[in-house]
């Protein structure tokens, strides 16, 4: 799910800052150190989102480091009142390791400006992928942490993942032009207006799937997958599943699909 591994990007000269530390591996902390130049200190610690494969190494990173810790919020911080029930009443998100334990020292803010090292990097409030999402902006290029990625689509899994907020923040990542987008996960984006545009594409081309079948027959999101999945491997049917729930409860909250009571991740929907 995560590729090669996690990206952690250093930014600046003289003062640098650390985009997503990543996983609590030895071999992954001198791989980072090791890009410093002589006499270049990592002066601060920025996170894309509470996830382990960004956030695990954050502890010793600071340790070493002293460098103070700035992300959104924790990693409930940023979900919508729905998505907050959905959490409360044992929803699990699915597929990824969340860190419960992760608090910054600094919370960031949609379009706070950060000045290191001669850089200033600007913070992007991008839900979706989880309620607390940054990406980071710098001269052109845009971190974009798990929100886009070139080799793969973003897990959106209800209650962290937000279809409706996801694709808000996609149209606000493409408003802008950007040089190059650098990813949490793969290769650096050399096109990203391409590929933003091909991830909203994408979304909603499975949305209209949704719709479709929901048209045909009402079910739940295990019953919509199934139909809509044919070709998927039976063990990958429960993360499809999230995704096609995903799309569901976007749908219910624009009066395109209506839940039978209450949502949850058995509840059957219908067609308006």
């Amino acid at each position: 799910m995560t590729g090669t591994g996690t990206n952690s990007w250093l930014v600046g000269r003289g003062q640098v800052a650390v985009i997503d530390p990543g996983p609590d591996d030895p071999a992954h902390l001198a791989a980072l150190l090791g890009q410093l130049a002589p006499g270049e200190e990592i002066v601060a610690i920025l996170v894309s989102h509470a996830h382990l494969d960004h956030t695990a190494l954050v502890p010793r990173l600071a340790a070493l480091t002293g460098a103070p810790v700035h992300a959104f919020g924790t990693a409930g911080d940023g979900r919508s009142p729905l998505m907050q029930r959905l959490a409360t009443e044992g929803l699990q998100g699915g597929g990824e390791g969340v860190d419960l334990r992760f608090t910054p020292e600094h919370r960031l803010t949609d379009g706070q400006a950060l000045t290191l090292g001669g850089f200033t990097i600007e913070t992007l409030h991008t839900p979706g992928h989880m309620g607390g999402h940054l990406a980071f902006a710098c001269e052109g290029l845009l971190f974009s942490g798990d929100h886009a990625m070139g080799w793969a689509t973003s897990l959106v899994s209800p209650p962290d993942g937000d279809m409706g907020a996801y694709m808000a923040s996609l149209d606000k990542l493409a408003a802008r032009r950007w040089q190059r987008m650098l990813p949490g996960h793969g290769e650096a984006v050399e096109n990203p207006g391409q590929r933003l545009a091909e991830l909203a594409t994408h979304r909603r081309t499975r949305e209209a799937q949704v719709r479709a079948e929901l048209a045909r027959a009402p079910g739940t999101a295990a019953e919509l997958a199934a139909r809509i999945y044919t070709d998927t491997a039976p063990a990958l049917l429960p993360a499809a599943a999230r995704n096609v729930l995903a799309h569901l409860i976007d749908l219910s909250e624009r009066m395109l699909a209506i839940p039978e009571g209450d949502i949850a991740a058995q509840t059957r929907f219908t067609a308006p």
